[in-house]
């Protein structure tokens, strides 16, 4: 089963090592990681999402807990929170094919943000279906490069927990 932990933590050097080092002493496999700063100065944020057992994912949690610079660790609920993930294709383009890739663009609400020749570098945003709903869709097409970044979520309303 997926889970996806948030960890609030200091901005400082060595945080990530130590946070990925207990998830792998455990057997962990990390699905998707992504860091980036807060709303508050020297903070950062992780949205974390592994596979694996309750049990010893709550383990691994108070773990964390425990870390230097770990602030804050709990689980985010996808049915209340809002995930998003982002990723950008670069893909060749022919004329031939012009018009069905912009049908292609346009049902997944992506956006063309780089155009040289027929290469053109796509912009696609959404939940973790929509993002792969995309590279399903132009799979048939010449995917020259992709990336992609982890999931990233936050919990619905006010509450920060």
């Amino acid at each position: 089963m997926n889970h996806t932990i948030s960890i609030l933590c200091d901005d400082e050097p060595g945080v990530m090592t130590r946070i990925s080092g207990l998830f792998s002493r455990r057997g962990f496999n990390i699905e998707s990681l992504t860091v980036g700063h807060t709303e508050l100065p020297g903070k950062s944020r992780f949205t974390i999402v592994v596979t694996g057992d309750e049990n010893i994912l709550e383990q691994v949690r108070k773990q964390l807990q425990k870390l230097i610079h770990v602030i804050k660790v709990w689980d985010i609920v996808s049915s209340e929170a809002v995930e998003r993930e982002h990723a950008m294709l670069k893909i060749e383009v022919t004329p031939d094919i012009r018009s069905e890739v912009l049908q292609i663009i346009t049902a997944l609400q992506a956006r063309i943000i780089d155009s040289s020749n027929n290469i053109w570098i796509l912009e696609v945003t959404g939940d973790t279906s929509a993002v792969n709903n995309a590279f399903n869709l132009l799979g048939d097409y010449k995917i020259i490069e992709s990336i992609r970044t982890g999931k990233i979520s936050l919990k619905r309303g006010a509450q920060v927990k």
